[in-house]
């Protein structure tokens, strides 16, 4: 059963009345429910979340408390413009908000996944924020064809893809990706091991001081990369933002709809109307269009046999 979108809209309690000023900033960090929120002066302060809510997500924009004993408390959120979020049968995990644009970060070595690709872009689409596929490492020969092959495929059904080197050809990657990233809040997110945090490092020369303040902070140790982090670039040499995500295998689409995940994919949308039924699902009602579009080498084998493995466990819901 596809769940419920998580949606921030100001509740009642939200609106309550707080004795003295109220303090506004984005939160840019979280762990539990310890929170870094960076006010519009570039003071960072340590917040907790008003109750037991935990309803806060990084990007968020927040209004606190004046600090007590070093610590204030997020008393309100604003609404939200967007949230990128995964979920599975039994959670929603939410990876920031307000945010203008998601980069899906992907190489050849060590082997990628073309499924987690396709369900970022769809959680992207499903969300309304515009996505880029990042293909880096693309001096590697080992898997290069393998990324070539997932690229063009990317290209052909409409997504915008870069091919880069963080690692070969730093200035040439910092200098591409920046042009598509200026003005721009931008989310990475990706596999283990694709080379988000050198592409980090490259954009956001200080995201690793920054990273160390919050470890400190919260006494955390190193293995601090277990929810988005925002960095600013304004300190840097252009403008924008950064945010990071922790790398993960699987990228959960319990939340969508079927006719969400046609949204999403064209290339099997474009062939529905020729179905017998109007209620077809594409999976195994016979006079199916899709299916003979498939059969045809009109659609991608691949690419149906994705949109089979999410469609067999979702809701049906009206245009």
């Amino acid at each position: 059963m596809a769940s419920k979108k998580p949606s921030r809209k100001a509740s009642k309690s939200d609106r309550q009345v707080v004795t003295g000023p109220l303090l506004s900033g984005r939160v840019t960090a979280g762990h539990g429910r310890h929170y870094f929120v960076t006010l519009e002066d570039g003071t960072l302060l340590e917040a907790h979340r008003r109750g037991k809510k935990g309803d806060v997500v990084v990007g968020d924009i927040v209004h606190c408390t004046e600090p007590v004993s070093g610590v204030s408390a997020i008393e309100s959120i604003e609404d939200r413009r967007n949230l990128l979020y995964r979920s599975d049968e039994w959670r929603i995990k939410s990876l920031a908000s307000n945010i203008d644009l998601v980069c899906i970060v992907f190489a050849s070595r060590p082997t990628f996944n073309p499924w987690f690709i396709w369900k970022a872009l769809l959680a992207a689409h499903q969300a309304g924020i515009p996505a880029l596929v990042i293909r880096n490492k693309d001096e590697l020969e080992e898997g290069a064809e393998d990324a070539e092959i997932a690229c063009q495929l990317l290209e052909h059904i409409g997504h915008d893809v870069i091919s880069v080197s963080a690692q070969a050809r730093p200035e040439e990657t910092r200098q591409r990706l920046i042009e598509r990233l200026s003005g721009r809040a931008s989310l990475l997110v990706g596999q283990s091991g694709m080379g988000k945090s050198t592409i980090l490092n490259l954009l956001v020369p200080h995201a690793q001081a920054a990273t160390r303040e919050f470890s400190e902070a919260l006494n955390l140790g190193k293995q601090t990369t277990t929810a988005a982090r925002w960095y600013s670039a304004a300190d840097d040499d252009w403008q924008g933002a950064v945010i990071d995500t922790p790398g993960f295998q699987e990228f959960g689409l319990a939340h969508l709809s079927l006719n969400d995940i046609l949204r999403a994919m064209p290339d099997i949308a474009e062939h529905v109307d020729g179905c017998r039924f109007f209620n077809c699902r594409h999976l195994e009602e016979p006079g199916c269009s899709v299916k003979a579009a498939v059969e045809e080498g009109y659609i991608s084998e691949a690419r149906y046999e994705f949109y089979r493995s999410l469609a067999v466990h979702a809701d049906t819901l009206p245009l």
